[in-house]
Protein backbone atom coordinates (compact mmCIF):
# COMPACT_ATOMS: atom_id res chain seq x y z
CA UNK A 1 0.00 0.00 0.00
CA UNK A 2 1.46 3.24 -1.02
CA UNK A 3 2.11 5.61 2.18
CA UNK A 4 0.73 9.16 1.65
CA UNK A 5 2.66 10.65 3.94
CA UNK A 6 5.54 9.93 2.02
CA UNK A 7 4.71 9.42 -1.45
CA UNK A 8 2.93 12.33 -3.59
CA UNK A 9 0.62 10.90 -5.72
CA UNK A 10 -0.91 9.25 -2.31
CA UNK A 11 -0.89 12.91 -0.81
CA UNK A 12 -2.84 14.29 -4.20
CA UNK A 13 -5.08 11.98 -4.49
CA UNK A 14 -6.28 12.67 -1.03
CA UNK A 15 -6.04 15.95 -1.33
CA UNK A 16 -8.30 15.93 -4.35
CA UNK A 17 -11.03 13.65 -2.81
CA UNK A 18 -11.15 16.11 0.85
CA UNK A 19 -11.38 19.08 -1.50
CA UNK A 20 -13.65 17.51 -4.35
CA UNK A 21 -12.05 17.96 -7.37
CA UNK A 22 -11.91 15.24 -9.78
CA UNK A 23 -8.47 14.16 -12.31
CA UNK A 24 -9.66 16.40 -14.94
CA UNK A 25 -10.46 19.38 -13.53
CA UNK A 26 -6.94 19.75 -12.10
CA UNK A 27 -5.02 18.69 -15.45
CA UNK A 28 -7.25 21.50 -16.84
CA UNK A 29 -5.46 23.83 -13.96
CA UNK A 30 -2.46 22.87 -15.27
CA UNK A 31 -3.04 23.27 -19.17
CA UNK A 32 -2.80 19.33 -19.37
CA UNK A 33 -4.76 16.60 -21.30
CA UNK A 34 -8.02 15.61 -19.10
CA UNK A 35 -6.24 12.05 -18.47
CA UNK A 36 -3.09 13.83 -17.65
CA UNK A 37 -3.56 13.76 -13.68
CA UNK A 38 -5.20 10.48 -13.57
CA UNK A 39 -1.84 8.86 -15.18
CA UNK A 40 0.32 10.60 -12.76
CA UNK A 41 -1.62 9.35 -9.20
CA UNK A 42 -2.58 5.76 -10.84
CA UNK A 43 0.10 4.75 -13.30
CA UNK A 44 2.78 6.99 -11.91
CA UNK A 45 3.63 8.42 -15.48
CA UNK A 46 4.94 11.20 -15.17
CA UNK A 47 6.83 9.44 -12.43
CA UNK A 48 6.99 13.05 -10.69
CA UNK A 49 5.20 16.30 -11.34
CA UNK A 50 7.29 19.43 -13.44
CA UNK A 51 8.27 22.04 -11.29
CA UNK A 52 5.93 24.59 -12.40
CA UNK A 53 2.65 22.16 -12.63
CA UNK A 54 3.55 21.50 -9.30
CA UNK A 55 3.66 24.83 -8.14
CA UNK A 56 0.21 25.70 -10.18
CA UNK A 57 -1.12 22.56 -8.15
CA UNK A 58 0.22 23.67 -4.50
CA UNK A 59 -1.59 26.92 -5.23
CA UNK A 60 -4.96 25.85 -6.76
CA UNK A 61 -4.91 23.43 -3.62
CA UNK A 62 -4.03 26.02 -1.01
CA UNK A 63 -1.16 23.58 0.47
CA UNK A 64 2.24 23.61 0.61
CA UNK A 65 4.97 22.39 -2.66
CA UNK A 66 6.74 19.79 -0.23
CA UNK A 67 3.53 17.60 0.36
CA UNK A 68 4.06 17.18 -3.31
CA UNK A 69 7.16 15.90 -3.15
CA UNK A 70 8.78 19.78 -3.62
CA UNK A 71 11.42 20.97 -1.32
CA UNK A 72 10.45 21.82 2.18
CA UNK A 73 11.75 25.10 2.08
CA UNK A 74 9.88 26.00 -1.27
CA UNK A 75 5.73 26.89 -0.78
CA UNK A 76 3.85 28.72 -3.50
CA UNK A 77 0.18 28.94 -2.05
CA UNK A 78 -1.24 31.93 -3.04
CA UNK A 79 -3.92 31.65 -0.18
CA UNK A 80 -1.26 32.37 2.82
CA UNK A 81 -1.49 35.97 3.87
CA UNK A 82 1.31 38.72 4.46
CA UNK A 83 0.04 40.77 6.08
CA UNK A 84 -3.95 41.95 6.64
CA UNK A 85 -5.52 39.89 3.95
CA UNK A 86 -3.33 39.76 1.43
CA UNK A 87 -3.08 37.08 -1.12
CA UNK A 88 0.42 36.01 -1.82
CA UNK A 89 0.77 34.51 -5.96
CA UNK A 90 3.53 32.66 -6.58
CA UNK A 91 6.46 33.78 -9.35
CA UNK A 92 7.78 31.33 -11.28
CA UNK A 93 10.96 31.42 -13.09
CA UNK A 94 9.99 30.88 -16.15
CA UNK A 95 9.73 32.77 -19.29
CA UNK A 96 6.60 32.99 -21.99
CA UNK A 97 7.76 33.41 -25.04
CA UNK A 98 6.73 36.59 -27.21
CA UNK A 99 9.31 35.61 -29.75
CA UNK A 100 10.80 32.76 -31.16
CA UNK A 101 9.78 30.38 -28.28
CA UNK A 102 10.85 29.10 -24.81
CA UNK A 103 11.48 25.87 -23.08
CA UNK A 104 9.53 25.22 -19.65
CA UNK A 105 11.80 22.15 -18.34
CA UNK A 106 10.81 22.07 -14.47
CA UNK A 107 11.87 26.05 -13.64
CA UNK A 108 11.58 27.02 -10.00
CA UNK A 109 9.04 28.97 -8.29
CA UNK A 110 11.34 32.45 -7.74
CA UNK A 111 9.48 34.36 -5.04
CA UNK A 112 6.04 35.48 -4.26
CA UNK A 113 3.73 39.15 -5.08
CA UNK A 114 1.58 40.31 -2.53
CA UNK A 115 -2.09 41.39 -3.77
CA UNK A 116 -5.13 42.52 -2.08
CA UNK A 117 -8.13 39.91 -2.42
CA UNK A 118 -10.58 42.91 -3.69
CA UNK A 119 -8.47 43.79 -6.21
CA UNK A 120 -8.16 40.05 -7.61
CA UNK A 121 -12.25 39.43 -7.21
CA UNK A 122 -12.45 42.68 -9.50
CA UNK A 123 -10.10 41.50 -12.01
CA UNK A 124 -12.35 38.17 -12.34
CA UNK A 125 -9.52 35.83 -11.33
CA UNK A 126 -9.21 32.74 -9.18
CA UNK A 127 -6.81 33.36 -6.04
CA UNK A 128 -6.23 29.58 -6.01
CA UNK A 129 -5.00 29.23 -9.09
CA UNK A 130 -2.75 32.20 -9.99
CA UNK A 131 1.15 33.13 -11.04
CA UNK A 132 3.09 35.47 -12.21
CA UNK A 133 5.29 34.71 -15.41
CA UNK A 134 7.53 36.65 -17.56
CA UNK A 135 7.29 37.59 -20.83
CA UNK A 136 10.44 37.05 -23.46
CA UNK A 137 10.63 38.39 -26.51
CA UNK A 138 8.80 41.37 -28.40
CA UNK A 139 6.17 39.60 -30.80
CA UNK A 140 3.60 40.81 -28.16
CA UNK A 141 4.49 44.27 -28.70
CA UNK A 142 2.94 47.12 -27.74
CA UNK A 143 0.37 44.97 -25.93
CA UNK A 144 3.18 43.15 -23.87
CA UNK A 145 6.86 44.26 -23.60
CA UNK A 146 9.71 42.41 -23.20
CA UNK A 147 10.47 41.92 -19.41
CA UNK A 148 7.11 42.40 -18.36
CA UNK A 149 5.46 40.55 -15.80
CA UNK A 150 1.92 38.58 -16.51
CA UNK A 151 -0.78 37.37 -14.44
CA UNK A 152 -1.78 34.27 -15.14
CA UNK A 153 -5.42 32.73 -14.23
CA UNK A 154 -4.96 28.80 -14.69
CA UNK A 155 -8.89 28.37 -14.06
CA UNK A 156 -9.38 30.10 -17.27
CA UNK A 157 -8.33 28.11 -19.66
CA UNK A 158 -9.79 25.89 -22.18
CA UNK A 159 -12.97 25.44 -20.39
CA UNK A 160 -14.25 29.56 -20.99
CA UNK A 161 -12.06 29.82 -24.32
CA UNK A 162 -12.51 33.19 -25.90
CA UNK A 163 -11.00 36.26 -27.34
CA UNK A 164 -8.42 37.53 -25.49
CA UNK A 165 -4.48 36.80 -24.56
CA UNK A 166 -3.30 33.94 -22.94
CA UNK A 167 -0.61 31.98 -22.31
CA UNK A 168 -0.68 28.36 -24.22
CA UNK A 169 1.78 25.88 -24.98
CA UNK A 170 2.46 24.56 -28.83
CA UNK A 171 5.27 22.31 -29.75
CA UNK A 172 6.12 21.66 -26.22
CA UNK A 173 7.09 25.53 -26.15
CA UNK A 174 5.25 27.88 -23.44
CA UNK A 175 4.13 31.02 -25.28
CA UNK A 176 2.32 34.33 -24.66
CA UNK A 177 -0.45 34.73 -27.41
CA UNK A 178 -3.68 36.54 -28.65
CA UNK A 179 -6.39 33.83 -29.19
CA UNK A 180 -9.26 34.33 -31.58
CA UNK A 181 -12.17 31.78 -31.91
CA UNK A 182 -12.08 30.88 -35.93
CA UNK A 183 -15.15 30.63 -37.90
CA UNK A 184 -14.64 26.62 -37.99
CA UNK A 185 -15.98 24.41 -34.57
CA UNK A 186 -13.40 23.67 -32.57
CA UNK A 187 -10.68 25.80 -34.35
CA UNK A 188 -8.90 29.28 -33.25
CA UNK A 189 -6.22 31.65 -34.52
CA UNK A 190 -3.16 32.09 -32.64
CA UNK A 191 -2.26 36.02 -33.08
CA UNK A 192 1.17 37.98 -32.18
CA UNK A 193 0.11 41.87 -31.44
CA UNK A 194 3.55 42.30 -33.66
CA UNK A 195 3.21 41.96 -37.37
CA UNK A 196 6.67 41.42 -38.00
CA UNK A 197 6.44 37.83 -36.27
CA UNK A 198 4.17 34.78 -37.43
CA UNK A 199 0.56 34.40 -36.63
CA UNK A 200 -1.07 30.83 -36.71
CA UNK A 201 -4.74 31.84 -38.82
CA UNK A 202 -6.64 28.88 -38.21
CA UNK A 203 -5.57 25.68 -35.96
CA UNK A 204 -7.41 23.09 -34.27
CA UNK A 205 -7.97 23.73 -30.65
CA UNK A 206 -6.03 20.19 -29.99
CA UNK A 207 -3.03 21.88 -31.60
CA UNK A 208 -2.34 23.98 -28.09
CA UNK A 209 -2.65 23.55 -24.60
CA UNK A 210 -4.06 26.24 -22.99
CA UNK A 211 -2.01 27.21 -19.54
CA UNK A 212 -4.51 30.17 -18.45
CA UNK A 213 -5.71 34.11 -19.31
CA UNK A 214 -3.77 37.13 -18.77
CA UNK A 215 -5.59 38.97 -16.38
CA UNK A 216 -3.24 41.69 -15.85
CA UNK A 217 0.48 42.91 -16.57
CA UNK A 218 3.19 44.83 -14.54
CA UNK A 219 6.24 46.73 -16.02
CA UNK A 220 9.14 48.65 -15.42
CA UNK A 221 9.15 52.33 -16.06
CA UNK A 222 11.76 52.53 -19.04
Amino acid sequence: MIDPVHDPRAALDRLLSEKGVDYARLSQVIGRNPAYIQQYIKRGSPRRLAEQDRARIAAYLGVSEAMLGGPVARVATPARSRGPGMILVPKLAIGASAGAGASVDGEPVEGEVAFDPKWLRDLGADPRALSIIRVEGDSMAPTLDDGDDILVDGSDAAARLRDGIYVLRMDDVLMVKRIARAPGPGRVSVISDNPHYRSWDDLPLSAIRIVGRVVWTGRRVR
